[in-house]
């Protein structure tokens, strides 16, 4: 037996320390190599580190919350190597292997509604929209950093061949749901078990019947906690990156809110009558696509709006192409997936374009480019959108407009009373380079847009 030292590898990207989010073992349990020992955080992602070799863990360092800089110890493992060296060299240039989910950006929530995100990204230039900071928040990246030392032996090495190949993620998933991964047929190459073959496995599994029938027998009561019982949650990981991104935005950007209310009437006759017409099963047509085509339009005569602030030079860098921003709510927290050339798009394509970023994001199946480099940002909490709300912008950008909910209210047009449909747009901007009046005229100009809904497919 031997000590095996494993230190925290370099994550790339200039990381030079990571809070541990989660230890996946604790002293005693027995780990095989790839399997997940502890997920980390650095300011670019969250990361799955996996077991360099098999054994059985003697001590860890760190508690959840902890910042651990790179090369120091993270771990420490009992092997079966004869040649493995306690107190191995530091893994510091460790590459991480490809993605085991995927890269799965995320953004800062917004106000205590969600409305926006508030995600602080690194510093622009002006031949490209940068790769926010928080474009790659959240990535499940699987890291093969491995600690020196030396071979291992002709057991570990025999016992290595009889493993079933597949990814740390589904060793985990199987792990859960008590699958045995032997049982498993693999289609990837050289019989290695990929996501799909789970799937196919955990869909024929037999399920559990119970032993007996009649009703299940009532649990008694508990106890109400008393009034005065509190919880703790200690603020780690992606949410301690949210509230960091979040007072940054707040703190450095003067925000200037304004809304104003629009009559959708012809706005939703023309979404239904268009909706009518899908064949069935076909995604359906909310309010944003019409909002990002009528914004594509205005923002011709608003350029200042569509815009990242370079801090660190300070510039502004205006962007030719719209690369759209969607705040977009996941099981993880507000995320912003991006619709990149959005001004080239059809209407159709525009919403397709929307639910697959959106639907990746929540899946964290988005691709690090669909989730980095938005110039500007919409947002809508759909049914739950308030009457009005301030929306936090999206760092560097200057701009975020967000919708309301829409809902029909009695106005005077020509002296009578009418029934119409209307909702608020709430949109904030960075005061200091988008004057007052400039944010009121481009709203206005997308409020004739919406309000007259054909006017946004007229050719400039």
């Amino acid at each position: 037996m031997s000590r095996y030292v494993f230190k925290l590898p370099d994550l790339g990207e200039g990381t030079v320390e990571a809070e541990i989010v989660g230890w996946r073992v604790k002293a005693g349990d027995t780990v095989a190599e790839d399997d997940v020992l502890v997920e980390v955080m650095t300011e670019k992602a969250a990361v799955e580190v996996p077991s360099p070799v098999s054994g059985r863990v003697l001590a860890t360092t760190g508690a959840p919350g902890d910042m651990v800089p790179v090369g120091s110890e993270l771990i420490v493992l009992e092997t079966e190597a004869a040649g493995a060296a306690a107190g191995g060299p530091a893994a510091a240039g460790a590459k991480p292997a490809d993605a085991d989910a995927g890269v799965s950006p995320v953004a800062a929530p917004a106000s205590a509604a969600g409305i926006a995100s508030g995600a602080v990204a690194p510093k622009s230039t002006a031949a490209s929209p940068p790769a926010a900071s928080h474009a790659s928040l959240g990535a499940r990246a699987t890291l093969a950093g491995a600690n020196g030392g030396a071979a291992p032996s002709a057991a570990s090495t025999a016992a290595r061949s009889m493993r079933v190949a597949t990814s740390p993620a589904i060793r985990r998933r199987a792990h859960e749901a008590g699958i045995d991964l032997r049982q498993v047929a693999g289609s990837g190459p050289n019989g290695r078990i990929v996501p799909k073959d789970l799937e196919a496995y955990v869909a024929r599994r037999p399920q559990p019947t119970p032993l007996r029938s009649g009703p299940k027998p009532v649990p008694a009561a508990r106890p109400a906690a008393p009034a005065a019982a509190t919880e703790e949650i200690k603020v780690i990981g992606l949410r301690r990156v949210i509230a960091q991104r979040m007072s940054e935005a707040k703190r450095n950007i003067p925000h200037f809110a304004y809304v104003e209310e629009l009559d959708i009437t012809e706005l939703e006759s023309l979404r239904r009558h268009l909706n009518a017409k899908l064949p069935e099963g076909a995604g359906s047509l909310s309010y944003l696509p019409f909002l990002g085509l009528a914004l594509m339009r205005v923002l011709r005569d608003y350029p200042q709006c569509n815009a990242h602030y370079d801090a660190e030079r300070g510039v502004i860098v205006r962007y030719a192409a719209v690369h759209l921003g969607i705040a977009t709510q996941t099981p993880d927290g507000l995320k912003v997936p991006v619709v990149h050339d959005a001004q080239d798009l059809t209407l159709w394509e525009l919403a397709a374009a929307m639910r697959r970023a959106s639907e990746a994001a929540r899946t964290n199946k988005a691709k690090r480019e669909e989730l980095t480099g938005s110039t500007i940002t919409i947002t809508s909490l759909g049914k739950l959108g308030g009457i009005a709300s301030t929306p936090i912008i999206n760092a560097p950008e200057v701009a975020i407009i967000g919708v309301n909910r829409a809902i029909e209210r009695p106005v005077v047009i020509d002296g009578a009373i009418a029934i119409r449909l209307t909702m608020n747009l709430s949109s904030s901007f960075d005061h200091r380079f988008v004057d007052g009046y400039d944010a009121a005229s481009l709203i206005q100009a997308l409020k004739e847009c919406l309000e007259h809904p054909a006017t946004i497919f007229i050719p400039a």
